[in-house]
Parts: C-alpha cells; sequence; structure tokens
C-alpha cells in the first residue's frame, strides 16, 4: 500500500514541476506580439456575409423549364428559297443553261397570333420567291410576306393553319434589365427547338455605328439560323428577336443581339393597320456627351444628349427645344447616347406626345412634344428626296411628285448629266405617281424581287423622262 501511495505522490509532483518549468520557459516565448498597421494598408478587410440565395434550397433558383415550355412551341422553322445569279459554267454555256438558280435559306420566326402571324427578320426572307414554315410539331406551311422593315431588320409573314396556334405574347423590352436571365430560342444549324441562356449584357446597343440600331446585347449562344428566334425572360415573356452575332468566324464567340420588343411590336402594328413603318421624329441632331464633348461645349454634364440643331417646323421647334439644350430623358427612359433616343423613338408614332426632360443653363425643365413625320426619305439611286411644296410643283408644271434635296454622290455625276439637279421632281416610281414621300417609300417596298426600277424624272428642261435600273 505504501509502495503506491508513493508512486502517485511521485507522479503528481513531475507534473507540477513540468508544469512549473513550461511557465517559466516557454510561455514568455509563445506570448503574441504587436504589429503596429501599416499606414500604406487597409486595417479592415470588407466581406461580403450575405447568403447566395440563387443556389439554396429556397426555390428561388430561375426556373427556365417554364419558359422554354412555353418558348419553344411558339417557335417556327423558316426556309427561304430566293433565285439568284450564280456565275456560268463552260457546261452551262454549251447545253445554254440559264445563269439563275434556287438558293435556299434557313432561319427562325414567332407566331405572335394563333390566327399564324410570325415575325421574323428581314435578312432571312429577304429576296425570297418561296417561303415554308414547319412548326415544332412538324407541320409544314406556306407563308405569305405581308411586310418588310429593312431598318429594323423586321419581317412579318402569315400562315393558314386550320387550327388555333400555339403564340407568344410581347413583354416589355423597356423593363428588362442589364444582368437579368435571358434565353434564346430558334434552330442553329437546322437544329430545331434548341434553347440557350444567358444574361443581358447591354441595352440600346449599335452594331452600325451610325447610330441607326437600339439592340439588346445578351451572352445567349446564338448561332447562324438562331436569326428571327425568340429572346425571353425566365417568365416566357417575348422581349427581343434574335437578330445578330458579334463574330470573326461566322459562328457564336460571346455576344448576341436582339431587337428589343418594343420596337419589333411596333413595327408589326403599323405593317398591319398601314402597310409600311410609320415613323414620329422629334426633330433634333445632336451628339452624346462624354467628358471631352462636356468641354468642348462648355457644360459640366457628361450623359445626356446634346442638341447640335432643331429642325424646322417639327414638334421639337414647335415645343421650344433650343441649340445648347441637353435631353436627358424620354417619358420615363434615361438618354445616355443617341442608340437610347432614337430606340426609343421608333416604339412610337406620328402625333404621339412624348415628355422631353433637359437641362437649359443648368435647370431642368419637362416639355411634351408631338411627332411628327418625317419629311425627307432616301430614295435608291438618287439620294435623299422630301415632299415638294405646291409652288415648287406648279415651277415643273405639275401637281404630283416629290423633290430631289440632295443626290447620291455615287449616281450624281450620271444625273447630273441626264439634266437631273438637286430641286428636280420625281413624279414616279414603276408607274405609281407620288404625292408624298409616303408614296415613294411604299413604292420601293412594294416592288417584287426581280422588278426593275423605273423612276420618272422631270429634268431641268422640263421633260418628263423615265429612267431604268436593275
Amino acid at each position: 500500500m505504501k509502495k503506491i501511495i508513493t508512486l502517485v505522490f511521485v507522479s503528481a509532483l513531475g507534473g507540477l514541476l513540468t508544469l512549473g518549468g513550461y511557465k517559466l520557459f516557454l510561455e514568455k516565448d509563445t506570448q503574441p506580439f504587436a504589429v503596429e498597421p501599416s499606414s500604406e494598408l487597409p486595417t479592415f478587410i470588407p466581406a461580403n456575409n450575405t447568403v447566395n440565395t440563387l443556389n439554396s434550397s429556397t426555390g428561388i433558383t430561375p426556373n427556365f423549364i417554364e419558359a422554354a415550355d412555353k418558348s419553344i412551341h411558339s417557335v417556327v422553322h423558316v426556309k427561304n428559297t430566293a433565285i439568284v445569279n450564280a456565275p456560268l459554267s463552260m457546261r452551262d454555256y454549251f447545253y445554254g443553261r440559264s445563269s439563275q438558280r434556287a438558293q435556299v435559306g434557313t432561319g427562325s420566326g414567332v407566331i405572335i397570333s394563333p390566327t399564324g402571324y410570325i415575325v421574323t427578320n428581314n435578312h432571312v426572307i429577304k429576296n425570297a420567291t418561296e417561303i415554308s414554315i414547319t412548326l415544332n410539331n412538324n407541320k409544314t406551311y406556306m407563308a405569305e410576306l405581308i411586310g418588310t422593315d429593312e431598318t429594323t431588320d423586321i419581317a412579318l409573314l402569315k400562315i393558314e393553319a386550320d387550327e388555333d396556334l400555339p403564340f407568344m405574347a410581347f413583354g416589355d423590352s423597356d423593363n428588362a434589365k442589364i444582368g437579368e436571365w435571358v434565353l434564346a430560342v430558334g434552330n442553329p444549324f437546322n437544329l430545331n427547338s434548341t434553347v440557350t441562356a444567358g444574361i443581358i449584357s447591354a441595352k440600346s446597343r449599335d452594331l452600325s455605328g451610325q447610330n441607326m440600331q437600339s439592340f439588346i446585347q445578351t451572352d445567349a449562344a446564338v448561332n447562324p439560323g438562331n436569326s428571327g428566334g425568340a429572346l425571353v425572360n425566365v417568365n416566357g415573356d417575348l422581349i427581343g428577336i434574335n437578330t445578330a452575332i458579334s463574330s470573326q468566324t461566322g459562328s457564336y464567340i460571346g455576344y448576341s443581339f436582339a431587337v428589343p420588343s418594343n420596337i419589333a411590336r411596333k413595327i408589326v402594328n403599323d405593317i398591319m393597320e398601314f402597310g409600311n413603318v410609320q415613323n414620329g421624329i422629334l426633330g433634333v441632331t445632336g451628339s452624346a456627351l462624354n467628358s471631352e464633348a462636356a468641354k468642348k461645349f462648355g457644360t459640366t454634364t457628361t450623359e445626356g444628349f446634346y442638341v447640335h440643331d432643331v429642325q424646322e417646323a417639327t414638334g421639337a421647334e414647335k415645343a421650344g427645344i433650343q441649340t445648347g439644350d441637353i435631353i436627358k430623358k424620354i417619358d420615363n427612359v434615361e438618354i445616355n447616347k443617341f442608340s437610347d433616343l432614337t430606340g426609343y423613338l421608333k416604339t412610337k408614332s406620328p402625333n404621339d406626345v412624348v415628355n422631353v426632360t433637359l437641362l437649359r443653363d443648368d435647370d431642368e425643365e419637362t416639355l411634351p412634344v408631338t411627332l411628327l413625320k418625317p419629311s425627307i426619305y432616301t430614295l435608291p439611286t438618287i439620294g435623299l428626296v422630301k415632299n415638294a411644296s405646291k409652288k415648287e410643283l406648279k415651277r415643273f408644271n405639275t401637281d404630283y411628285g416629290v423633290k430631289i434635296n440632295k443626290l447620291d454622290e455615287t449616281y450624281k455625276p450620271n444625273w447630273i448629266r441626264n439634266g437631273v439637279e438637286e430641286g428636280s421632281i420625281v413624279t414616279k416610281i414603276n408607274g405609281k405617281k407620288l404625292y408624298s414621300i409616303d408614296d415613294a417609300q411604299n413604292a420601293i417596298k412594294t416592288r417584287s424581287v426581280n422588278e426593275p426600277l423605273q423612276i420618272e424624272v422631270i429634268n431641268k428642261d422640263g421633260e418628263k423622262v423615265v429612267y431604268h435600273f436593275r
């Protein structure tokens, strides 16, 4: 028993000696030491402690299934057969064969009504002699071309089906946000009913360099054959018509572009009601502001549209807009560049009233402006024409016609050589009398693909001469 007590005592004494040695010799060396923070480094590193709910089990994850299901049945395959002139081979010459060949192109379209109206891109059906539509259920119909608008690359087709068709409702593209999830639905490389996903990368994107376009930019994969297909949000609403890609190879490399649904819907409504597009113009010219432009124009504002000039007899002039004004907003749409301005105005019609918010001498004011019809049109082979006054028509002894405002530089030498100059009157196109630029526009748009262009002009000698173009 004594041996056990002695062993316990010795063990306890050893433990106390070990702990004392640790305290005496080691603990001093392991004490934390203070480091004075450098003034060049942050003393606080911010951290995001919020929970990412998109990948949690809360059910907020975007659900593409419902949107895809609503879309694929309304997106169709478009086949365009066109007659084109091809180079003649020696065999063609030997057998006396024509140089004309049938060329087939394909794309996509979106059914927008149960009665068979289909919106697609103009370039998908351009020069078509025959257009066929294949639905998602593999039924095929021949389509009628109702109308087109080359400026926005929108075309309207119609098929006659024996039943109501699944269709997509237009969404409000003005409410689409950068970073929002979207789906692109179409038929790339003839792969029917293909759905890809991405986000909106930018809005009001202009690819022409002439501030004529206003695309929605996305990173949803779009390839040849997707043109004319649907861009939809996660609710399955049609917010755009896929139109173009940015590529050096002809295939998708990261960016795609769609005509906003508000523009497409307006174009379609105009074609249905008037047969052509009714544009309403504001009546200003100018440029977008940035730091360099602001310095040039003597303003501290670096965002907005700076008005260089106000056109006569336009809504802008009548409302009191002046040179030097900076347009900041139209209705509720912020204007930071020219494509913001043109994109929104393309959704409007003549006689619509828009509220223009502008800065003048650093004071903000809002003016109601009535949009008017454009008074000028670019006529192929001639140039810019505008409505002629009664006085101008009387000088040429005619009661109809439009005035040549500016000759196209390419054709100008030939026109002048034939006695046609700026100020001369164009009276007919393909036998149709012209009373306004609307008539000129309609005559060009309704001309058949292979129909020669005939232009009747009164030259400087007062003679009516018909010129033929192919």
